[in-house]
C-alpha cells in the first residue's frame, strides 16, 4: 500500500509530538515508561525550590519535582513530586525542603517514617523547611550587624560630643593647660638639678650619717645579744611557781580549807554570823528604846522594875 504524502506528513507529525512529549517529560525528570508514584506537599514558602529539583531519601535521589503552583488564594503553594516505586514509607513521612547556597538551589528530602499505613501515589505528605546556608549565615550576621550599627552610632555620638567640647574657648583652655604643664615640668627639672647639687655638696655629711646609723645598728645587735643571755628559763620557772601558789590558795578556798575557806563554803559559819548580826541589831535597838535598863542613875535610891527578857526572833 502506497502512502500518500499527506499520510506521511501526519505520521511524521505524530512521531514528532510523541518525541516532544517524551523529551519534555524527560527534561522535567519524568520517565513515562516507568510506573512511578506522585506525591504532594503544601508550603507557605518554597524557599527557592524549582521544577526538576531532586527528591532524595537518606541522601539518595529517588525522584524529581514535577510541578510547583499556588494551591489557593491564601498564597499556599502545592509541590508535586515524582518518586520511584521501589521504596515504601508511611503517610506520616515528611517532605522537607533543604540546602541552598550561593550558587545552588533548594532540594527536596523525604524523611521516611515506617509506622502506619504505607503512602500511595496521590497522597499529600507533611511539608517542612530546613534552614539553609544563607539563613544560617543571616542568623549569625544579624547580631553582628546590630552591634556594628550600635558601635557606629556610639562613635558618631562621641565625635559629635568631642566637636561640641572642642569649641574655640575650650581649645584655648587646653592650649593654656599644656603651656602650664610645660612650665611645671621645667620647674621640676630645675628642682631636680638643685637637689642633685645639694646631694653633691653634702656627700661627706651623708656618709657620716650613714656611718652613725651603722654603729647604732651594731649597738642594737649587742643589746639584743645581752638580752639573749638573761636566764629566761629561770624567770619562767619562778613565775610558774607563783602561779602554782595562787592555784593552791584557790583550791583551798574552793575545798573549804582554812578560815577563809570555811567562811566561803560552810553554811553554819554564815548562819552564825548572820544570827550574831541580827542579835547585835536587836541589842542596839533595845538600848535605844530602853536606855535605863542598861545605864541607871538614881539619886534617891529608887528600885528598878523587873527585867523582861526580849524574845529571840532567830529561834
Amino acid at each position: 500500500m502506497k502512502l500518500t504524502n499527506e499520510v506521511k506528513t501526519a505520521l511524521l507529525a505524530i512521531v514528532a509530538i510523541v518525541l516532544l512529549v517524551f523529551g519534555y517529560s524527560f527534561l522535567k525528570g519524568n520517565n513515562l515508561l516507568n510506573n512511578n508514584r506522585t506525591f504532594f506537599a503544601v508550603y507557605n514558602d518554597v524557599e527557592g525550590l524549582a521544577v526538576s529539583s531532586p527528591v532524595t531519601i537518606n541522601g539518595l535521589q529517588v525522584g524529581t519535582i514535577t510541578n510547583i503552583d499556588f494551591l489557593d488564594t491564601n498564597g499556599r503553594i502545592l509541590v508535586e513530586m515524582n518518586v520511584k516505586n521501589d521504596f515504601s514509607f508511611s503517610k506520616h513521612s515528611k517532605a522537607k525542603i533543604y540546602g541552598g547556597d550561593l550558587i545552588g538551589g533548594k532540594s527536596m528530602s523525604i524523611i521516611p517514617d515506617y509506622k502506619g499505613e504505607t503512602a500511595k501515589s496521590g497522597d499529600t505528605l507533611e511539608g517542612d523547611i530546613d534552614e539553609g546556608l544563607l539563613e544560617l549565615v543571616n542568623d549569625r550576621l544579624k547580631p553582628l550587624q546590630e552591634k556594628i550599627e550600635n558601635a557606629v552610632v556610639s562613635a558618631d555620638s562621641l565625635i559629635n560630643g568631642i566637636n561640641d567640647i572642642l569649641e574655640p574657648k575650650t581649645r584655648d583652655n587646653i592650649k593654656g593647660s599644656i603651656a602650664s604643664l610645660n612650665e611645671t615640668m621645667t620647674s621640676f627639672k630645675n628642682t631636680a638639678e638643685n637637689l642633685n647639687g645639694i646631694l653633691v655638696n653634702n656627700e661627706v655629711k651623708l656618709n657620716r650619717t650613714f656611718t652613725n646609723l651603722d654603729e647604732l645598728s651594731s649597738n642594737l645587735n649587742t643589746f639584743s645579744d645581752t638580752l639573749s643571755k638573761i636566764e629566761i628559763n629561770k624567770l619562767v620557772g619562778e613565775f610558774e611557781g607563783v602561779i602554782n601558789d595562787f592555784k593552791q590558795i584557790s583550791d583551798n578556798l574552793t575545798n573549804g580549807k582554812g578560815t577563809a575557806g570555811k567562811l566561803l563554803n560552810d553554811d553554819k559559819v554564815y548562819n552564825n554570823l548572820d544570827r550574831a548580826t541580827k542579835q547585835l541589831e536587836q541589842l542596839l535597838q533595845d538600848i535605844k528604846l530602853n536606855p535605863k535598863r542598861y545605864v541607871h542613875f538614881s539619886v534617891f535610891g529608887k528600885k528598878d522594875g523587873e527585867y523582861s527578857k526580849p524574845k529571840d526572833s532567830l529561834k
